[in-house]
């Protein structure tokens, strides 16, 4: 018999257990953790766990929030919503109960190592009736799976059967590092974007540093984050000063902050997640005033390749924005899909025309081939 169980903190959900879940994730217990001890502004934590007596089968992370309907939405479509945003406010945000994280790029539900294959779906199925009974317990009327896999169609089923509508979402760019050198990466590139790339190689550039301990610098590291911040129409949460020190803290080895220095300036940092397989891009920012001149985000993509091909690292997983350099850059794409339901059937309906103005691919070229290329 399957017992269901919504927490308020990962610290209720044993570790080891949790990470059985979660096979070889750099996005495990300890990062949840570190997460959740940050305390990032308007999110409160959930974790729903599936039991068979006292033994864990099945685990997700959830999250509620106050959701802008618009926060995919960029260019025209984002300065028309801003204005709507001005005379109404209120008028496009609603509580949002969601499976998945905020900070982790795709939701990946877990089962437990010696659970079948065949009894996946159901156990998300059961995790789709807990989070609905969790949000109703909570006054929310907004439910949603955050970026589930486009190709996991266990998840697309589970969510249509729960009468879940579905809308396209931010695509995950991906670069396999199969090369055994930087110049044999840029020849596979095409020839504008490869003379670019070593026409900037060829200039001064700034200089880097891998750190596991960033306190000395937070008060620049927290003025180029605010200064990214606010040049990007896309961010969801407002992530603290404790959200960077906590997970350098909390996974160790498994991740670092690249500093970029000008002279005694730091002019850009890079937190990544790293291990054997895959180094994972968390966050880029960057002084703006100085990023052309000193080429910061390229000397950034180009640092990490390298540091792929030097430990053998097989995949760098390079975010979910900037997607018209990332093409240029050889990327592929992952597809994601945003499942939504309201449980007042009259909003419910609204969100079905609303969702054919905020698509994420009606605002922004770049992100619609991407998102084409991953479908």
């Amino acid at each position: 018999m399957i017992t269901a169980q919504a927490y308020s903190t990962i610290q209720a959900i044993d570790r080891c257990a949790w990470n059985d879940c979660f096979p070889n994730a750099l996005e495990d217990w300890d990062y949840y953790l570190a997460v959740e001890n940050a305390g990032i502004e308007d999110f409160q934590w959930r974790y729903l766990a599936l039991y068979e007596g006292s033994t864990l089968v099945a685990v997700a992370p959830a999250f509620t929030t106050g959701y802008r309907l618009d926060t995919t939405v960029q260019g025209l479509g984002k300065r028309i919503t801003e204005r709507l945003q001005r005379y109404w406010p209120g008028l496009l945000q609603l509580r949002l109960y969601a499976i998945g994280s905020p900070v982790a790029e795709q939701c990946n539900a877990g089962t437990a190592s010696h659970v079948p294959v065949e009894r996946r779906q159901a156990l998300l199925e059961h995790l789709l009736l807990i989070a609905q009974r969790d949000a109703d317990d909570l006054g929310i009327g907004l439910r949603a799976v955050k970026d589930a896999p486009s190709s996991d169609r266990q998840w697309a089923d589970s969510c249509q059967a729960a009468g879940f509508q579905a809308m396209p979402s931010l695509p995950s760019a991906l670069l396999p590092i199969p090369f055994g050198s930087i110049d044999a990466y840029l020849g596979t590139l095409g020839k504008s974007t490869r003379k670019d790339l070593r026409r900037k190689l060829r200039a001064p550039g700034p200089r880097i540093e891998w750190r596991r301990t960033i306190d000395d610098v937070m008060p620049d590291i927290m003025r180029l984050y605010e200064a990214t911040l606010a040049r990007s129409d896309l961010q969801f949460e407002r992530l603290p000063a404790d959200y960077f020190t906590g997970i350098l803290e909390h996974l160790g080895e498994r991740a670092a902050c690249v500093l970029y220095w000008i002279d005694e300036q730091l002019v850009a940092f890079n937190l990544i997640l790293i291990d054997q397989h895959r180094l994972i891009d968390k966050f880029f920012a960057h002084d703006l005033d100085l990023t052309r001149e000193h080429n910061l985000y390229m000397r950034s993509w180009l640092a990490n390749v390298d540091y792929c091909i030097e430990h053998k690292i097989a995949l760098y997983e390079c975010g979910q924005a900037g997607y018209a350099s990332k093409l240029r850059l050889g990327c592929s794409f992952t597809g994601n899909t945003l499942f939504f339901r309201h449980r007042n059937p009259l909003l419910n309906t609204l969100l079905k025309l609303i969702k054919l103005l905020v698509r994420p691919d009606r605002s922004d070229p770049a992100m619609a081939a991407a998102i084409s290329e991953s479908s």
